[in-house]
């Protein structure tokens, strides 16, 4: 039987449900590369990919403010119906993720949305920091999307873990959401603010 952790990851990569992830996992003996060709037969996937290129015009906008008064945070996020926006689970969810912006100081939504020349400028960086390394090259670049990957594990909002709960990140956790509502759900931007600091927006 299919773990939650294999389960979690076969959404991740095709977004499909969480049952039919499972039902592809057991008919497949846990076998991910047999397991994604059965979503695909199924049509899991297909259902999953409408949704993705579904439009969001509605959502809503929140603000945490800190208790002491030194920090807060704003956040859009966006969903197809205004019934969804109205939905209490939906308005938790943008106030847990307006909570995680405040507390984690993500600079970005997404590795998706790193500008091109963020991501060269950080990996040069790395390619600095291991410049006088006596290893071959290819082990080199290795080790340097390493650290490139894990950069953008703590800049980005979706691939944080997720502060109530981190043994899932917010990117897990916005898939369950969308899986649960039946609606495309967008992050759509943020900001932060600091008292005596630069405001941070993305």
């Amino acid at each position: 039987m299919a773990d939650a952790k294999m389960v979690a990851e076969l959404r991740d990569k095709t977004g499909a449900g969480m049952m039919a992830c499972k039902k592809a996992l057991t008919e497949a003996g846990d076998d991910m590369v047999k397991a994604v060709e059965i979503l695909k037969k199924m049509g899991a996937m297909k259902a999953a990919q409408k949704t993705a290129e579904r439009t969001t015009a509605e959502g809503i906008i929140v603000t945490y403010l800190h208790h002491n008064k030194k920090l807060a945070s704003m956040l859009e996020l966006q969903c197809e119906s205004d019934f969804v926006a109205r939905n209490e689970d939906f308005v938790a969810f943008a106030n847990d993720l307006a909570m995680q912006v405040a507390a984690m100081a993500p600079e970005y939504v997404s590795p998706d949305s790193i500008p091109e020349i963020d991501v060269e400028k950080q990996k040069q960086v790395f390619v600095q920091e291991i410049a006088e390394d006596k290893k071959p090259d290819d082990i080199k670049a290795k080790i340097v999307q390493g650290k490139l990957d894990k950069w953008m594990q703590d800049v980005c909002l979706t691939k944080q873990a997720f502060f109530k709960d981190e043994d899932k990140t917010v990117e897990q956790l916005l898939t369950e959401k969308i899986a649960t509502i039946g609606e495309k759900i967008v992050i759509a931007r943020f900001a932060r603010w600091e008292l005596g600091k630069s405001a941070s927006s993305c």
